[in-house]
């Protein structure tokens, strides 16, 4: 067994601008957790090239009151204790073979974050992270998440080996958008599934994929999400450049809800202990809700290593939401504060410096 993780928290200023008449505070500071972790890893070795493998991913937050409280996950809401107590990030166990990859049953991250984003990488703000953007879609009232924008459960998943740096994901999902199965509920018209497949090719200084995300709900109005994307990028020197497309669709009671398009160029330099990382962002006007739903985002990041395992940083980040648009920053009321959330055409801006230690 090897056990690991990461500290991560960081203090902000978080502001919104443009602020609804309704709205009495428009600004606060507040410590805030960037997705601290500790992770147990196993391994046994069957013979033949055959291993068990497993994983428990602990999420915790350093900055928040404990007792027993439900532990909030990245954008869908509370996993309660009584539910999964402590297994709410990639947890699973499985075979992993030389010859075939692995197999593996558990909870994992699919589809979204597919975006060669590095902005929270080190001690960047997980705040400031591409997602924001390119992994939510606007509704008639809300933002909803696509693949929920975190672990996807009930899964199945299949990994390739690496086949001269081409590899393939794939994953099923029995029920991904419910806490549980519900295909045998009163009322339940549809079957709840998922499906995922990723191929990429990865080279020493260069990478090109793309993920294809498909998913029913178990609930009475057959509500169910569609997602394509491709991403890639170059290495040269100390530079990364990379950019991604993210196609991604609602459908409600099987008629297309939303259906927007979304881009982003992530930027990212290193030397010697200092890291620069830089992203834009926009989502474009969506094709059923109408004008005025799009949104643009800009981040900066400034990172300095003072060890190996440790950094400190720095990180800007703005989205500007046109009128009929309400994106919000990553994790930012699920680690954050829940009084964060943003109303149409509001702008949320921040400036958050962060300490992270790797052990």
């Amino acid at each position: 067994m090897t056990i690991s993780g990461i500290f991560k928290v960081g203090i902000d200023q978080i502001k919104v601008g443009s602020p609804a008449a309704t709205r009495t505070q428009a600004s606060q500071i507040r410590v805030i957790d960037n997705s601290s972790q500790i992770h147990f890893n196993v391994t046994e070795d069957l013979g033949g090239g055959l291993a068990v493998i497993g994983k428990l991913d602990i999420r915790f937050a350093p900055d928040q009151a404990g007792g027993g409280a439900s532990y909030s996950t990245a954008t869908s809401g509370a996993i309660s204790g009584t539910s999964n107590p402590i297994g709410v990030g990639n947890t699973w166990v499985g075979l992993r073979s030389a010859s075939w990859g692995a197999i593996t049953l558990g909870r994992w991250d699919l589809h979204y974050g597919k975006q060669p984003d590095d902005i929270a990488s080190k001690a960047g703000a997980l705040t400031a992270a591409a997602v924001s953007l390119m992994d939510f879609v606007n509704t008639a009232t809300s933002n909803s998440a696509i693949a929920t924008a975190s672990r996807t459960q009930n899964v199945v998943k299949w990994d390739s080996p690496n086949w001269g740096g081409f590899t393939v994901t794939a994953a099923y999902s029995t029920s991904p958008l419910a806490g549980t199965e519900g295909d045998m509920a009163a009322g339940a018209n549809q079957k709840g599934s998922g499906t995922n497949i990723n191929p990429a090719f990865t080279a020493s200084n260069w990478q090109i994929g793309a993920s294809v995300w498909d998913a029913k709900s178990e609930a009475t109005n057959a509500a169910g999400q569609k997602g394509t994307v491709f991403y890639g990028y170059m290495r040269f020197g100390g530079w990364k450049i990379g950019a991604a497309v993210n196609q991604s669709e609602l459908e409600t009671a099987g008629v297309k809800s939303s259906d927007r398009q979304a881009w982003t160029v992530p930027v990212s330099f290193t030397t010697g202990a200092h890291n620069f990382y830089a992203h834009y962002t926009k989502a474009d006007t969506d094709d059923v809700l109408g004008a005025n739903t799009d949104a643009k985002m800009m981040a900066f990041a400034y990172v300095y290593d003072l060890s190996k395992r440790t950094s400190v940083g720095v990180t800007y980040a703005k989205i500007d939401n046109a009128a009929n648009s309400r994106y919000n920053f990553f994790t930012n009321t699920g680690l954050g504060s829940a009084d964060s959330a943003v109303g149409s055409g509001e702008d949320p801006q921040l400036i958050q410096a962060t300490i992270r230690h790797a052990f």
